[in-house]
Formats: structure tokens, C-alpha cells, sequence
């Protein structure tokens, strides 16, 4: 990796006994990288709510597109990925820099096993950049403040700020739409936000059932409406078809703007551009 920063934690600090949201979220996906207690509570979830694999999946599916639309053919060249979780490929860098090898990436998380894989896996492009700082987005104005992040992104052009399935791990009480605008202040103009954000299902027993399982786990959740979700978008230019459920942004064929359509996965997402 270019441009690896330097840390307070250790990969040695991974507290494997109890579940972790990243991890989770890697088991949904398929991936490794998780232990005997992310896998105990995922299928706890799962066994609740039989579309969180695809749910995931769509989501995933979602930062994709969205990042090659915006290096492609908004032509932004800088991302900044807060809440990154753990490498599964392609990351984010490799479809930024596959459109634009000169594009540059920050990834950001505060989990000890993301540092740990990210020294692993967030390579970069010769012409681009990839590093990665480990903070905490609940304190934006650090991360805004942090060394690594100039070292890495020049905030005076524009940047695509990624907010993907993250927000919905952060409380009401945690002033989750302060959050986002502070970040987004920040960036210069031309700057797009995107942002997926964990809905609630209309069968409320289901996302009863899962809010229960992860706080009972220690994580924090807090599905929002989509009217919840677009307040985060406040002041920006949505891009079309604005925001909807992940799998229904931008599909990349017939077929897949057909299943998408015939598919309720509640999720929002969309991406917005700051004038």
C-alpha cells in the first residue's frame, strides 16, 4: 500500500469473543474473515430475516456502481470511504482506479481488523494512491483534521465522500445528520456524498426482531424510513433516480432493472453532488 498511516492499535487488540458489525457483515457477504461469535449472531439474524444476504449483497453491489459512475463519467479522482469494513473484492480503490488510475482513496474505520487487512490489501495504482487512517466517524472533525487525510486528498477539489451501511450503526442521540454535514462542508464544491442506509421493513416484526439481536450483541442499530434517509442529502443535487433501494440505482442491465423491480429490499440509497 502507498500511503499507509500510522496507528494506535494493533491487529493483537481484535476482541474475537463477541460480535462485530464488519464481521457480520463479511459473513453475509461470503467472506473469512469473521469468528465463531460473528457467525453465531449472523445466523441469529439470518434465521429473522432471510434477505439479509441479498440485502448486503445489493448493497455491495451498489458501491460498485456508483464509484465507477463517479470516476468514469463524473470524472471525481478523489474518494474518501468512511466506515470501510473489511477488504472484499473489488474495493472500492480497485474500481476508482481501474476507470481512473490516478484516482486517490482514504479509507477510513476505527475496527482493529480492518487496519489489520487493509495493510494486507488496499494497494494502489503507480499513478494513484490508496491509504488507509484508523478513526472513528463519530468525530468528524478529527478525521477532517488528521494528517493522513491531507497527505492523501487535496479537500480544495472534489471528493466523493462514501457512506456506505453506516450510518444506521450510529444513535439518534449521536447527531447522525450533524455528522454527515459537517463531513460534507468540508469538501469543496463539485464533491458528491454517497450514502447507503439499512431501512425498515414494513413487516415490523422482522426489523423488531433484528434491532433486538444486534444491540443484544452490543451493536448499536437504528433502521431509518426513507423519509428519514433523505434529510441526509440536504442542500445536494440528487442524482437521478435519487434515493432508492440499492439495487434499483442505476442497474446495469435490462435484466437486472427487472429483478431489481421485482425485489423489495429495504435499504436506501443515492448519490448527490454539492454545488
Amino acid at each position: 500500500m502507498r500511503g499507509m498511516t500510522g496507528h494506535r492499535f494493533r491487529a493483537a487488540e481484535i476482541d474475537t469473543s463477541k460480535p462485530h458489525s464488519a464481521r457480520m457483515y463479511d459473513y453475509f457477504l461470503g467472506g473469512k474473515t469473521h469468528y465463531a461469535a460473528d457467525t453465531e449472531a449472523a445466523r441469529q439474524v439470518e434465521a429473522v430475516w432471510p434477505d439479509v444476504k441479498p440485502w448486503t449483497r445489493a448493497n455491495r453491489s451498489f458501491m460498485h456502481r456508483a464509484t465507477h459512475w463517479l470516476a468514469a463519467e463524473a470524472g471525481i479522482r478523489q474518494f474518501l470511504d468512511i466506515g470501510t469494513g473489511i477488504p472484499t473484492e473489488p474495493n472500492l480503490h480497485q474500481i476508482a482506479q481501474k476507470a481512473a488510475p490516478d484516482a486517490r482513496v482514504l479509507y477510513v474505520d476505527n475496527d482493529p481488523i480492518v487496519l489489520a487487512y487493509a495493510q494486507a490489501l488496499l494497494l494502489s495504482t503507480a499513478e494513484g494512491r490508496t491509504a488507509y487512517m484508523h478513526a472513528d466517524i463519530t468525530d468528524p472533525g478529527a478525521i477532517l483534521a488528521a494528517e493522513e487525510l491531507h497527505d492523501t486528498l487535496d479537500l480544495t477539489q472534489p471528493v466523493a465522500l462514501s457512506l456506505n451501511a453506516v450510518m444506521h450503526f450510529i444513535a439518534n442521540e449521536q447527531k447522525p445528520y450533524d455528522i454527515v454535514r459537517q463531513l460534507v462542508e468540508a469538501l469543496a464544491p463539485g464533491s458528491y456524498l454517497v450514502l447507503s442506509h439499512g431501512g425498515l421493513d414494513p413487516r415490523g416484526e422482522i426489523s423488531d426482531a433484528v434491532t433486538r439481536l444486534y444491540r443484544a450483541s452490543g451493536i448499536h442499530v437504528q433502521g431509518r424510513t426513507q423519509e428519514e434517509v433523505l434529510p441526509f442529502f440536504d442542500g445536494l443535487e440528487l442524482v437521478e433516480p435519487g434515493v432508492v433501494m440499492p439495487h434499483r440505482w442505476r442497474p446495469e442491465n435490462d435484466r437486472a432493472r427487472a429483478s431489481a423491480e421485482a425485489l423489495d429490499l429495504w435499504i436506501f440509497a443515492g448519490v448527490a453532488r454539492k454545488p
